[in-house]
């Protein structure tokens, strides 16, 4: 598709460093494919930048993405970039998941203060009632099922603020999405990147977002060439899970997708708020049946006991 020289696009994102790092770099990516078109990023403060107050007292699902949803339907914005993690697996009518970007490491990273003399290379090496940094309910969970002796202490704010307060002693150790440290060329500070055997990633984890309005299909065409088939065939499927169990951030639920081939193998977790019951199961199928066997695992969840531990 060829673009008019003036034609100009504008981003939504958050104002945080790790938000402005994706959505550059999803600026320049289309900057290369369609070259002429003018492309602009706004910054549009949601609810979970303005407030620090624990995520289950301000709404939880949508606190990080409602206010740029709303700059879409405004026409203020052409498309909003997201951590795909924070996006609610349900899109309001008139929006549209229109393209998923190629994942970055899916995993969470245990990480350490600067002058730790620790050298963990899993939960387990972590000292007997070392506290434990982390506002996740899918982490705290999953820490305390395999740690139970472990001190969890909330733990809010961007990426710099959350290591300034790991170095200044409030912390033993915290977790952090080993993505947004790549991204943000920090990957030294990763201590070890924790097996999905102890911590299965949040649903979407690892992989950028792009929300536009459905009925835009100029935009869509656009933001669809930096489509990754592959993330977007096991986010779809990840999505579908946390879509049929009913849950959001709020709620102690993982999931992890990856495709072999034509085919996806997917994995589900959810756990009681307390760590001390986790319910588990995979399974697989066609790349094509991406959302039904999403979907379908998370009904063996639920009649394995997902059901009592979500309610």
């Amino acid at each position: 598709m060829s673009w008019g020289i003036n034609r100009r696009f504008v981003i939504g994102s958050r104002g945080s460093q790790l938000a402005l790092v994706q959505s550059e770099w999803v600026r320049s990516q289309l900057s290369i494919l369609n070259p002429g078109i003018d492309i602009h990023i706004e910054i549009i403060r949601t609810t979970g930048d303005v407030k620090t107050d624990p995520l289950s007292l301000i709404g939880g699902k949508g606190v990080f993405t409602k206010e740029l949803e709303d700059a879409l339907g405004d026409r203020r914005i052409d498309l909003a970039v997201h951590s795909l993690k924070d996006l609610p697996s349900i899109i309001p009518e008139g929006l549209a998941l229109a393209s998923i970007c190629e994942r970055e490491d899916p995993r969470d990273a245990l990480v350490l203060p600067k002058n730790s003399k620790l050298s963990c290379e899993s939960l387990a090496d972590l000292p007997q009632h070392s506290v434990v940094g982390t506002s996740s309910p899918r982490r705290l969970a999953q820490l305390l099922y395999c740690r139970p002796d472990l001190e969890i202490k909330d733990l809010r704010g961007n990426v710099d603020t959350r290591l300034r307060k790991l170095d200044e002693g409030q912390y033993d150790a915290i977790i952090l999405a080993a993505a947004g440290l790549n991204r943000l060329g920090l990957k030294e500070r990763i201590n070890t990147t924790i097996a999905n055997t102890q911590m299965l990633p949040a649903v979407g984890q690892g992989a950028i977002g792009i929300e536009t309005r459905a009925g835009d299909p100029e935009i869509r065409k656009l933001v669809s060439r930096i489509d990754h088939a592959e993330t977007n065939f096991a986010c779809t499927a990840e999505r579908a899970l946390l879509r049929t169990l009913g849950g959001g951030c709020l709620l102690p639920i993982a999931a992890h997708a990856i495709v072999a081939g034509e085919e996806l193998q997917i994995e589900g977790l959810v756990a009681s708020r307390d760590g001390r019951k986790i319910v588990r199961d995979q399974m697989s199928g066609s790349i094509e049946e991406a959302e039904r066997v999403g979907s379908e695992l998370a009904e063996r969840l639920l009649e394995a006991g997902a059901k009592e531990l979500l309610a």
